[in-house]
């Protein structure tokens, strides 16, 4: 509430009175201090004159018809609008169960009738004063909250900027380490069964020109089982094919997820981080002893190339695919369960020319007190040393503040948990730099 001062006026005073004689008396007592005076003579008066114009003070009797002063009290407390406007009681009730009842419904201060003018304007001038200092001091209070809230912020940026420069480094590393001995040995590997091959042919046709061998060899031959080795090797250099693609892909995924060369906004096709990120989360995904294989179901829909920072984009994705596996190994651990596990993931496109991306699990779900907090820095349900708290405050920040979009979560207990990431298909500053239209 700001106090309400006016060129000579110190304060605006709402004065509640059933008798005219006493509004007049304060009226003109209050008035000659350089209080701004507004009368009313009962409770629905006084009431609706403060939706009008919120008083500084209000000056309250309590016996009055209809409606007393600790029913108008009450009413004012419990309106959002007034209750933190101080309620002077003045009263001929002299008791001290009156005075207790009077603090107890919110009155400020209680002056017994007959008063002195002296003592009602102090006390009018020290409740202004008091309410001047809890102003000032909720200023404070939401300077420092919101000092608190940025340095939060900065910590998370800071954290998540580390973590990705440190994962950019890594993928670096690894991609300039084990590509090079993979490209040898996938580009030999085409020699390598050319020869194998060259060299079956030729046993094939010793065979047929000497089909009476002797014994040395007949003893090599059984002893190596050679129409099985012969046979193996096809499977063998099959199998090492497959090893090599098996690695490519993954330091290609890898360095799709991070991304580390495309710091800046481009078009990207959305589906492939999806798709690198649940190569690299397969570890996870696999049937292990105690823990049965999470199925991953994909319902994607047609989309367009979508202007993102694709790195940072492809890091939610890993955070919250991350938090639905948790919550499916914490179903096991909790339930025993055996039943089906699965993660969904939908994409559409929707017609405000956004993307909705929605991954859900059928875990055990979030409980609704803990849902004002999921995307809190530092906040966790998870045991000390499983969570650090970051990842849907990290979250949070790319989808909303770099991505303009919405990051949202429905869940019920037992129900499972979905959470849904809404950004534009384009950003404004993307169009304006590189003179594009908007992607229909």
């Amino acid at each position: 509430m700001l106090l309400n001062h006016k060129k000579n006026h110190k304060g605006n005073i709402l004065v509640v009175d059933d008798t005219p004689d006493n509004l007049r008396l304060l009226s003109a007592m209050l008035t000659s201090q350089g209080f701004e005076v507004r009368k009313a003579l009962n409770g629905k008066m006084a009431l609706t004159a403060c939706q009008m114009v919120l008083p500084d003070v209000i000056l309250l009797d309590i016996n009055m018809p209809e409606m007393d002063g600790y029913q108008v009290c009450q009413k004012l407390k419990s309106d959002a609008k007034t209750c933190e406007v101080p309620v002077i009681f003045i009263s001929a009730l002299d008791d001290v169960l009156d005075k207790v009842k009077a603090f107890d419904m919110g009155g400020a201060d209680y002056v017994t009738k007959p008063f002195h003018g002296a003592e009602v304007i102090l006390r009018i001038e020290n409740q202004i004063n008091l309410r001047l200092l809890q102003i000032k001091l909720q200023e404070k209070n939401f300077l420092l909250q919101e000092a608190l809230d940025n340095l939060k912020a900065a910590q998370v940026q800071q954290i998540q900027n580390e973590k990705m420069v440190a994962l950019g480094h890594l993928v670096a590393g690894i991609a300039h380490e084990v590509n090079n001995p993979i490209s040898f040995i996938y580009g030999n590997l085409q020699y390598a069964s050319q020869y194998v091959q060259d060299l079956v042919n030729i046993i094939e046709s010793y065979q047929q020109e000497y089909p009476q061998p002797t014994p040395k060899i007949q003893k090599l031959v059984k002893d190596i089982d050679l129409n099985f080795v012969i046979k193996d090797l096809q499977t063998l250099m099959g199998a090492m094919y497959r090893g090599s693609d098996r690695i490519r892909e993954i330091v290609l995924a890898l360095q799709n997820f991070s991304r580390h060369d495309e710091a800046l906004m481009k078009r990207v096709n959305i589906h492939e981080g999806i798709d690198s990120t649940l190569l690299i989360l397969q570890h996870r995904l696999r049937q292990t002893p105690g823990y049965p294989p999470i199925v991953v179901v994909k319902n994607y829909g047609n989309l367009p190339l979508i202007t993102c920072y694709p790195s940072g984009l492809n890091q939610v994705f890993m955070h919250l695919l991350n938090n639905a596996i948790d919550a499916l190994e914490e179903l096991i651990s909790k339930e025993k369960t055996t039943e089906h596990l699965q993660i969904q993931i939908r994409t559409q496109a929707t017609e405000s020319n956004t993307v909705k991306i929605a991954i859900a699990d059928n875990g055990l779900g979030i409980d609704e007190s803990l849902k004002s907090c999921l995307f809190d820095p530092f906040f966790t349900t998870k045991p000390v040393g499983k969570g650090s708290g970051l990842g849907l405050s990290i979250s949070y920040q790319i989808v909303v503040q770099k991505h303009r979009g919405q990051i949202t979560c429905s869940s019920s207990p037992g129900q499972g948990a979905e959470f849904t990431v809404e950004i534009p298909i384009a950003q404004p500053e993307y169009l304006v730099e590189n003179n594009t239209e908007t992607l229909n």
